[in-house]
């Protein structure tokens, strides 16, 4: 079952009688674990803060002072606690009346410029195809963009950084996307391109582990233990996280799944996959095999968002299609949970997110085949941001670098000591 999102989960002001549970730890110390808790139970007494974080009052009343001194937090209204307990407290919470980040999004046809508030809400976005594959004048594109956004729906918020996740190989350290086949992509300097053109902090990674990074900070909480996180669209890939760190790989190679061998045969034919070899995942999964399987079914449609949307208006042949597509992701995530044995793995696929059958017939699958996984209806779950992923991945990238370290180098945030 899909979880509530974040904002549901959020509790009421909290009295001093009334602490929560830690729950899963944000593994992240100082002023980011502060901040972290802070986005759970705002808005929240410090003196909650000390407890929900290990900290002790004092350096709790250090770190609030300086994410407010930030402008990333602010006091909410006053609120008494328990008769003869002392004086009241004043409850503090991430403040979305200031600051913004914009992220961006480029997929094998089209790409995708959001702003997102602190909380990892998407107050635009701006989705377009591709007029060039070429990079540095795709790149060009993205920031033309980006001002006609923030002039229409910023309200006067000061964008504080830029994100860009894209698929396939890229190198968070350096900036650099390093390979994507489908773009004819090579070692290209992102961040470099794109710091250049706005004048902004960039941070880029790749979609996958910006998605289960945003998982972890607003959406499915068990991911903050261990998680896989399994992107199946035109690209497919995963990414892995253990203790909230993203395992990347020394060639930032890590969660390249789209050649792991399915032995689709019985599920009406494999496919050709660009390897030379049949039956890889994304040969059989991809949005492109699925909008090549229709056709050669009888039924034709001009993209893969036309196959879903004939899926969801219940067309037989389109749900037969994504439910195989759903059985031949539960192949891989019953892989990928025995190799990794996570707390949760979470698909980020639209059948799974928007058409239960699909979700059904992915766990039936997970069930039948994983040798660890012994309860798929909790270990197996949708993406929190069903209809929104690909605004959501960009911002993502640049939010999970501020609430690892928000006293770093923003250079529209005031200096705090």
């Amino acid at each position: 079952m899909k979880s509530l999102s974040a904002a549901a989960r959020r509790p009421s002001p909290l009295l001093r009688s009334d602490i929560p549970s830690a729950g899963p730890a944000r593994r992240v110390p100082g002023t980011g674990s502060v901040l972290g808790a802070i986005l759970d139970h705002g808005p929240v007494a410090r003196s909650t803060v000390a407890r929900l974080t290990g900290l002790s009052p004092a350096s709790v009343s250090g770190h609030v002072g300086r994410l407010l001194a930030r402008g990333l937090v602010r006091e909410s209204a006053e609120t008494a606690g328990p008769k003869g307990l002392g004086r009241p407290h004043v409850p503090v919470e991430v403040d979305t009346a200031r600051f913004l980040v914009a992220g961006a999004h480029i997929a094998v046809a089209h790409s995708t410029v959001s702003l997102m508030d602190l909380r990892g809400r998407i107050v635009a976005e701006d989705r377009q195809p591709h007029r060039t594959t070429e990079p540095r004048s795709m790149l060009a594109g993205l920031t033309a963009r980006l001002p006609r956004l923030v002039a229409a729906h910023a309200g006067g918020r000061t964008v504080l950084a830029l994100g860009l996740a894209t698929g396939h190989r890229v190198d968070p350290v350096t900036g650099v996307i390093v390979e994507h086949p489908q773009l004819g992509w090579r070692d290209v300097p992102a961040r470099d391109i794109l710091s250049a053109a706005t004048g902004l902090p960039v941070h880029v990674d790749s979609h996958s582990r910006a998605l289960a990074r945003a998982e972890q900070l607003f959406g499915e909480e068990s991911t903050r233990s261990s998680t896989v996180l399994l992107f199946v669209g035109a690209v497919v890939d995963a990414a892995f996280a253990t203790e909230g760190a993203m395992h990347r790989g020394p060639r930032s190679g890590a969660g390249s799944v789209a050649h792991l061998p399915l032995g689709a045969g019985g599920t009406g034919g494999a496919e050709p996959c660009s390897c030379g070899r049949s039956g890889c995942l994304q040969s059989e999964v991809s949005e492109r095999a699925m909008v090549r399987r229709a056709a050669a079914q009888g039924l034709f449609v001009g993209s893969f968002p036309e196959l879903l949307t004939q899926a969801l208006a219940g067309d037989a042949r389109a749900v037969a299609l994504f439910r195989r597509r759903a059985r031949l992701v539960g192949r891989a995530a019953a892989l990928l949970l025995d190799m990794f044995d996570p707390e949760v793995l979470v698909v980020v696929e639209p059948g799974a997110g928007r058409i239960p059958e699909c979700l059904a017939d992915l766990r039936a699958e997970v069930a039948e085949r994983s040798w660890v996984c012994d309860d798929p209806e909790r270990a197996v779950v949708p993406s929190s941001f069903t209809g929104s992923v690909l605004a959501t991945a960009g911002g993502a990238v640049a939010l999970g670098a501020l609430y690892v370290d928000p006293l770093g180098p923003w250079p529209a945030l005031p200096a705090v000591s």
